[in-house]
């Protein structure tokens, strides 16, 4: 399969934007043409009731139209980067696996897909179908099979140049050290994984929409979905009424027959999913062994620090909380680590924003459900445990499967300089976690005053994104935290930092003879330790509290690389120039249903 890629890639490659484009969309009305057939593969294969298969095959032809002009818009601004390998969950088996390969396509690679083992047959339909719009068969190639055996060849490859993956965190951190044992060592993983989304209702909330988008969070797709509500947190003062009405919600669900117009829930993917979530629920939910059937239940914890790990079915936890801890409860969904779908119900605009800018997470709901992303509109993935971005869907997904057409190369020099005490850059590090720091306006006299031979505007800005009248659609971004500023010359370095600091981050430089500017911009406010000397990669893995290393290519990169993919938790990514909105920023999106306000909450009182 490599072999036959790598005859077909660079051809494909050097065909127009136009070209490539024209298959998306003709791929997209070939699926439209043969959406009854998709919607009984999508029933049988995946358990998907008709509402669920409506949506899929909506978000699948979307992606195709989506990344088509795509296509078109970037077309000068990289090159393919090669072959990608595609790796698909058995929960969207059509919209995620087609929105992975028209991605991948559109910028001009070759992809080898593998999908879940669970749902091969939609993967092959979509297949024909995508050959059919014109795609060459040695460009888009299907290799079904089990993840250890066939997904692990396909990460495992020096012939591979990327890794695109949706699905459990603990598989992307598996491919992600394979990657880094076996790839070049800028190869990108975009990886879009699991969360324990939360989900927060205070008393000001309007009860009946909060239930049912309550309802459609955490039991739609019988709880299948990343995106789902795991966890929702409930104001005390509401608890007892609002979930009484909430199971009176559930009871109303009709579960079984997905092909039949009427059910709500269908049943789990299969019986290892069954066992295992009906094991961990035991006696608190009613219990079907019918089809794998199972219906949705409530189980109350303390908090989110109680769950240990993401239950994937029609299950749903629930812990109150007083006016006055909002900001703890905040505080501890943060702190658990996972940063994929948030929800929040409240009239109060100013608890909106005290709400969102307190949040890291990729994707956030006011006042709606916590599901169902629409491309181009509401850009889809996670941070930290949950992801590496770019979004899904979003304007800078394809960017990441290619080269940029500015990309600097730089000779593979050994490190200069003395080594310098691994506790004494940590000392560093723990200062600058300390420190308060913000982009404002002083910030940004003080970046502009070292007068660099470069752009210093190296952040994205908030961009309001189309969406039907009522709904507000904004993706913003945010700092990634710290950055190990390592580059293999002093240039470089300083280039790195003013990237950094330009993107609201916090700065570790450590070079041979870090810029005297960079001491100035220390002086005027800004978050950066210089350190002269350098580091090696091993003693690099005793370090603690970075987001993210900025380096160009080079050995002692692919061995930087090979430290990190070893260390449990997120999966810290290395930058190199050019940089772009995301290499130091997070995506987030927020949504808000702009039509709930039911009432003058203006009238409202706050601790209420």
């Amino acid at each position: 399969a490599i072999s036959v890629a790598k005859k077909t890639q660079k051809s494909w490659a050097k065909t127009s934007a136009t070209i490539r484009a024209a298959a998306l969309n003709k791929a997209a009305d070939l699926y439209e043409e043969h959406s009854d057939e998709f919607f009984s593969l999508l029933t049988k294969e995946a358990g998907k009731t008709i509402s669920d298969c409506i949506g899929e095959l909506r978000e699948a032809v979307d992606f195709l139209r989506f990344y088509a002009n795509e296509t078109i818009r970037l077309e000068e601004t990289g090159t393919a980067r090669g072959i990608f390998t595609c790796i698909s969950p058995w929960n969207f088996p059509l919209a995620i696996f087609t929105g992975q390969v028209a991605a991948a396509i559109g910028a001009g690679n070759a992809v080898l897909a593998k999908p879940a083992e669970q749902t091969p047959i939609i993967a092959f339909r979509a297949t024909q179908l995508l050959h059919q719009a014109g795609i060459p068969a040695g460009i888009l190639q299907l290799l079904p099979g089990e993840g250890s055996i066939i997904g692990n060849a396909l990460t495992s490859s020096s012939d591979i140049d990327g890794v695109c993956f949706t699905g459990s965190t603990a598989t992307a951190q598996t491919i992600n050290k394979n990657i880094a044992h076996h790839m070049a060592c800028d190869a990108p993983l975009i990886a879009e994984t699991g969360g324990i989304n939360a989900m927060i209702v205070d008393s000001s909330a309007l009860p009946q929409q909060a239930v049912m988008d309550v309802i459609a969070s955490a039991f739609q797709s019988a709880g299948q979905r990343c995106s789902a509500c795991r966890l929702l947190y409930l104001q005390s003062d509401i608890a007892e009424d609002f979930l009484s009405m909430l199971r009176g919600a559930m009871d109303s669900l009709k579960i079984g027959n997905p092909w039949e117009l009427d059910t709500d829930v269908g049943p789990l993917i299969n019986a290892q999913a069954y066992q295992e979530i009906s094991g961990y629920m035991q006696e608190n939910t009613r219990i079907s062994d019918d089809n794998f059937l199972l219906a949705p239940s409530i189980k109350h914890v303390s908090g989110i620090e109680e769950i240990e790990r993401e239950i994937f079915g029609p299950v749903l936890h629930v812990a109150t909380y007083e006016a006055s801890e909002l900001d703890q409860v905040v505080d501890q969904i943060n702190a658990r680590g996972y940063g994929l779908t948030f929800g929040l119900h409240t009239r109060i605009d100013s608890r909106v924003e005290q709400v969102t800018k307190r949040i890291k997470c990729g994707n956030i709901y006011i006042n709606r459900n916590q599901i169902g992303a629409i491309v181009g509109s509401q850009p889809f993935g996670g941070e930290s445990l949950s992801g590496t971005g770019p979004k899904a869907g979003g304007p800078n997904y394809l960017k990441r499967f290619m080269r940029s057409a500015n990309q600097i190369s730089t000779a593979d020099l050994p490190p200069k300089g003395e080594p310098i005490s691994v506790n004494k850059i940590q000392r560093g590090i723990n200062r600058l976690g300390k420190m308060k720091y913000s982009l404002n306006d002083k910030m940004g006299r003080v970046l502009e005053s070292i007068k660099p031979d470069f752009p210093t505007h190296f952040g994205g800005t908030s961009v309001k994104l189309p969406g039907p009248t009522g709904e507000s659609n904004v993706l913003s971004y945010a700092a990634k935290g710290l950055v190990l500023c390592l580059g293999q010359s002093d240039h470089q370095a300083f280039k790195q930092a003013v990237a950094a600091l330009a993107a609201g981050c916090k700065v570790v430089v450590i070079c041979a003879q870090p810029d005297q500017k960079l001491h100035l911009m220390q002086k005027g406010g800004a978050p950066v330790e210089c350190f002269t000397g350098q580091i090696s990669a091993q003693d690099l893995s005793t370090l603690n509290g970075f987001n993210v290393v900025a380096m160009e290519p080079c050995q002692t990169m692919a061995d930087i690389r090979i430290v990190l993919a070893a260390s449990e938790g997120e999966i810290v990514q290395i930058a190199n120039a050019p940089y772009t909105a995301t290499s130091f920023q997070h995506e987030r999106h927020t949504c808000i249903d702009t039509t709930a306000a039911g009432g003058n909450a203006a009238l409202m009182v706050e601790a209420g």
